[in-house]
Formats: structure tokens, C-alpha cells, sequence
């Protein structure tokens, strides 16, 4: 997740073009891209933030042609994070070219790019990823440092009427949860507007809950708080016996993709002092520390 950016006037130009080079780049080459972050938020909400950087993206297929034509016209590309991230970059700028999400939930796929929205970004006509798909991954983004439910709930706020709702229902699938506890905590934070999320909405996910709640819990005790935080529940995933929701065939990643992506929460932990990296057991020493705490009868 990028860290603020404090840019001159001057830097602030040279990303500018940078970044028009780059859409151009992608047009002129006829790879099918959406345009995301801070762009297509204040495009859906009116919330206008700094744009500490830039971000395209692609389906998987179109992944590597796009690094391909970026490299072929001069910029320095990297696969930072296998599983869903790579970058472009030009000097000290960078853009991200993004095919999926950090926790394996969200690939771009065709449903991205049919509910996506015509916008104008660097004076380019172009495409914005679409307030549902924007909802549906900031809702999975809870980490100790970002918290994006304020994004959510505005997305809601402004757009709560025309999302399509259904689609968002079948893009939280068996994460249902996560998109009733948004729509619980927007009526608190907006009760005027609870009415944004549709009646029939919170009924059904209200029903799921009600069903949910009169079976037994599964056995298999898996923990699905990585799915929203890549760091703050790795004690119950490496100590506590817990199997990872993110590690297929629950999730969509591999262990080897786990590892990089939970490595790379501890070292943005030690750069920001958060807390100490969380360790890593093995053995004996793994059974010992903390076995899981006992399930309620």
C-alpha cells in the first residue's frame, strides 16, 4: 500500500506526464485496462485526495503483454507481488499494474470491466474501475494503519442508488459478512441515508446471518481475518493452529505467495513502528507456544 507522497510543483508535473505517457502507452498498444485508486474515487464520490500513485488494471491474460509494451518503451518493470501486483516506474514515479488483490479475493475479471465507467484522466478518455468493484475491495481492506470503511461508506453514500446491488452480492459470495457489517456500520454512520442500501439488501444478508447463527459452527477451524488484514492475524495462522482462508483451495494463493505478501507486512511494520513483527514458530516450539483456545459448546 503506498505511503503519502509530498511532491514540488515541478514533481508533481513530471508524474503528471508520466502518467499520461503511460495511459497513452496502453491505449496506442490496445491492452484493455481500467483506471483505479484515487482517479475513479473522487470520479464516484466528489472526495478529491492527493494521488500518491497511480493505478491501471488489467485481467491476468493482459498482465504480462502489458509490462512487455511498458518495458518496450523504455520504463523499468518489475513483478513486485506474483500474485497480483507489478510496477512501472520513471525515476523516483511509479504506477502499479494490478491484475488481482494482495488477500487473492478480486481478480479482474470480465465483470470489472462491464460495470466499468467512462472518465477523463490526464486529459484522456478513458475507462474507471466501477463503484462496485472499488466497494468490493477497499471493504477488505481493515490493516492496524488503513482502515478504507470510510471509503466504503461514502461509495455508498454517493452512489448507493445506482450500484447494482445483486452483482455486489455475488462478488462478496461466501464473504457476505464482510458486506453486512459495512452496510450495518453505514446506517450508523449515516442513519438519514440507511435507505442506500436497499431494503431487500439487508434483508437477505439479515436472513443469511439468522440462518447461519441456528447451525453448528464448522469444525475446521480456519482463520478469515487475513482476508482483510495481512498482518494482524498472522499469530493465528503461523502459532495457534489456525488454517489461512487465503491459501487455496479455500483461498485463491499459494504458501510460497503467503510468505512474500506476510514478509512484506513485517518489514512495513518495522518502517513504520507499528508493532514488532509477529514470529514465526516452528516445530514443537509452534505446538507449544499457544495452543487454540477452546471452542464454546
Amino acid at each position: 500500500m503506498a505511503e503519502p507522497v509530498h511532491r514540488t510543483a515541478d514533481q508533481e508535473a513530471r508524474a503528471e506526464e508520466f502518467y499520461r505517457d503511460a495511459l497513452r502507452t496502453l491505449i496506442d498498444a490496445d491492452v484493455p485496462f481500467l483506471v483505479g485508486g484515487g482517479y475513479a474515487f473522487v470520479a464516484h464520490t466528489g472526495i478529491d485526495r492527493p494521488h500518491s500513485d497511480f493505478d491501471v488494471f488489467v485481467r491476468e491474460g493482459d498482465y504480462a503483454r502489458a509490462l512487455e509494451v511498458f518495458t518496450a518503451a523504455g520504463y523499468r518493470c518489475e513483478t513486485t507481488f506474483p500474485h497480483w501486483l507489478g510496477k512501472v516506474h520513471c525515476g523516483d514515479e511509479f504506477l502499479d499494474v494490478i491484475f488481482s488483490s494482495g488477500n487473492g479475493v478480486s481478480p479482474v475479471d470480465d465483470g470489472w470491466f462491464s460495470h466499468a465507467v467512462p472518465g477523463v484522466v490526464q486529459g484522456l478518455e478513458v475507462w474507471l474501475v466501477g463503484p462496485e468493484e472499488l466497494l468490493w475491495t477497499k471493504a477488505f481492506i481493515m490493516e492496524r494503519e488503513r482502515f478504507d470503511g470510510a471509503d466504503v461508506a461514502h461509495l455508498i453514500l454517493r452512489r448507493g442508488g445506482a450500484l447494482d446491488w445483486e452483482h455486489l452480492l455475488a462478488r462478496f459470495g461466501r464473504h457476505w459478512r464482510v458486506l453486512l457489517a459495512h452496510s450495518v456500520l453505514f446506517g450508523f454512520y449515516y442513519p438519514s441515508e440507511r435507505a442506500n442500501v436497499p431494503a431487500w439488501v439487508q434483508a437477505e444478508l439479515m436472513r443469511r446471518m439468522a440462518q447461519e447463527t441456528t447451525t453448528y459452527p464448522p469444525a475446521d477451524r480456519v482463520c478469515q481475518g487475513t482476508l482483510v488484514s495481512r498482518g494482524q492475524y498472522l499469530e493465528a495462522v503461523e502459532a495457534w493452529g489456525y488454517a489461512d482462508a487465503r491459501l487455496a483451495p479455500r483461498g485463491g494463493m499459494t504458501a510460497v505467495e503467503i510468505a512474500q505478501w506476510s514478509e512484506a507486512a513485517r518489514q512495513a511494520a518495522r518502517r513504520a513502528g507499528v508493532h514488532p513483527p509477529p514470529r514465526r514458530l516452528d516445530g514443537a516450539q509452534r505446538r507449544s507456544e499457544m495452543a487454540p483456545p477452546p471452542r464454546a459448546d
